[in-house]
């Protein structure tokens, strides 16, 4: 039997105008940018300019009637002043060139057409005298190479699978011979199975093969376990070695690629640019001051044909089309609007509460900041100050500025005050640039070391800053 009852429920729904403006919060400048002329394409009620305003009054006619009576051209040029119309008194700037439109643009890298580096190495295959089934193996094996040019695959599956993809017979010996060839290709060892194998090749097509490079030699093939560990005295005792032909020996190992495709990898072509999504200046008082990039989001206004065609009595279809064109175009430029209230008044208060970083640029005076911070001062969710801060720049007197990284974790320093983790980290930097590279600081000496300076962290979270930093441990640091 069916029964009629009555709920309450608490839901939440978007109007259009949240859902666009939540759409546009997360785009960058030029993401904006490119967003705002696909929606100009889509939507014909859509178009760059401002509102034309009505309350302005039209300029005077001229009236003849307004002019002496008798008067000629010659009493007409006495009667107005020509010399206030001349451009003697235009300031000499602002006929430079620089200060038209094109010219006050920020430059953009333009689009660099890159090859990847298996396609160069091909380029020097070519050029080989190679006949279709040594080209066709060779082609293989440069396409089995990872990206730092070595090839990880043995040769007997590798022929298996050049066999089984073409339907014939390759020999593992045939696999070997051409992989010998390209071995020889440049850089220097590309191909090779492994960084030992890779350092070796190097050194073979080395032209001054003098004693270092034989000491050198000896090292990789003897000791090459030891020399990665860097225990030199096992080194020492292994190749027979004094200390000082040691020294020069790892100075020639040092000047080798252990990537051998890094010089040649372009496979990205991305434009890495970044165009700073908000400005930031010191006054003549002082105070500081911000806005979002010029050019950030084009005046948009309704087209005026479109709309005065939506109000005429047009039939259902056309009229429903340009009713939606019309409300989209209205959600559109209101939610572009509303962005650009929220993104400054995110960055005011970052700058608030990051007051004395942005006064000099020293990371050291970065606070403790999260989202919940800013989110409390605008009034806004925490999710929305996330998508304003996502991949947007800011332009600083001292440098552009990414504001993700202006949120840092808080540790409570001995004192009691509270001091952000990027302070702690630029203090790790700065005592492993001043250690003895002979006896590097391990991960306690350095925590012992901060807790002097009065930041009382543990070891495990050096040892985390320091990972953060790319700085290796003691052990990888030591050079003689």
């Amino acid at each position: 039997m069916q029964r009629q009852t009555q709920t309450q429920r608490q839901t939440l729904k978007y109007s259009p105008l949240q859902i666009q403006m939540l759409n546009l919060l997360h785009l960058t400048t030029m993401e904006l940018e490119q967003r705002i002329k696909e929606e100009l394409e889509e939507n014909p009620i859509l178009e760059e300019g401002k509102e034309e305003s009505t309350s302005e009054e039209a300029p005077e006619e001229f009236d003849d009637a307004d002019l002496p009576s008798g008067s000629d051209d010659n009493t007409v040029q006495d009667y107005y002043d020509w010399d206030e119309f001349r451009d003697d008194d235009i300031p000499d700037y602002k006929t430079y060139a620089n200060n038209q439109s094109a010219d006050n643009e920020l430059y953009t890298r333009p689009m660099v057409e890159a090859i990847s580096f298996r396609d160069d190495l091909k380029q020097q295959v070519h050029f080989l005298q190679l006949d279709e089934r040594q080209q066709l193996i060779a082609d293989f094996i440069l396409d089995s190479l990872d990206e730092d040019g070595f090839l990880r695959r043995e040769s007997d599956v590798i022929a298996d699978d050049i066999s089984f993809a073409n339907s014939m017979f390759i020999d593992t010996d045939e696999v070997n011979t051409m992989l010998k060839i390209i071995q020889q290709l440049d850089p220097p060892g590309i191909a090779a199975s492994d960084l030992r194998e890779c350092l070796l090749i190097q050194l073979n097509r080395m032209e001054n093969q003098n004693d270092t490079w034989k000491w050198a030699y000896k090292i990789v093939s003897d000791a090459f376990d030891e020399l990665g560990s860097r225990n030199y005295d096992k080194i020492m005792r292994i190749t027979g070695l004094d200390e000082e032909s040691l020294k020069k020996a790892i100075q020639l190992i040092t000047t080798l690629n252990p990537k051998p495709a890094s010089g040649l990898r372009n496979d990205t072509v991305i434009n890495e640019s970044i165009k700073p999504d908000f400005m930031l200046w010191y006054t003549e008082d002082g105070e500081i001051e911000v806005q979002l990039t010029w050019g950030n989001s084009p005046a948009l206004k309704l087209n005026k044909v479109f709309t005065q065609m939506a109000e005429q009595k047009n039939d259902k279809a056309t009229n429903q089309f340009l009713k939606n064109k019309m409300n989209s175009a209205k959600w559109f430029i209101d939610a572009i609007k509303q962005r650009e209230n929220t993104m400054l008044n995110t960055l005011k208060a970052i700058v608030k509460l990051q007051y004395d970083y942005f006064q000099t640029g020293d990371i050291k005076k970065l606070r403790p900041m999260i989202l919940k911070d800013v989110a409390e001062i605008i009034d806004m969710d925490i999710s929305t100050v996330s998508r304003v801060t996502t991949n947007k720049y800011v332009q600083t007197p001292f440098g552009i500025v990414l504001l993700k990284d202006l949120f840092t974790e808080g540790v409570t320093n001995e004192d009691g005050t509270e001091v952000s983790n990027r302070e702690i980290q630029e203090a790790i930097r700065e005592i492993v640039s001043e250690e003895d590279k002979r006896h590097p600081y391990n991960d306690q000496q350095i925590t012992d070391m901060l807790a002097e300076k009065g930041y009382s962290v543990a070891r495990r979270t050096v040892a985390k800053y320091r990972e953060q930093l790319n700085i290796p441990t003691a052990r990888l640091r030591v050079t003689i």
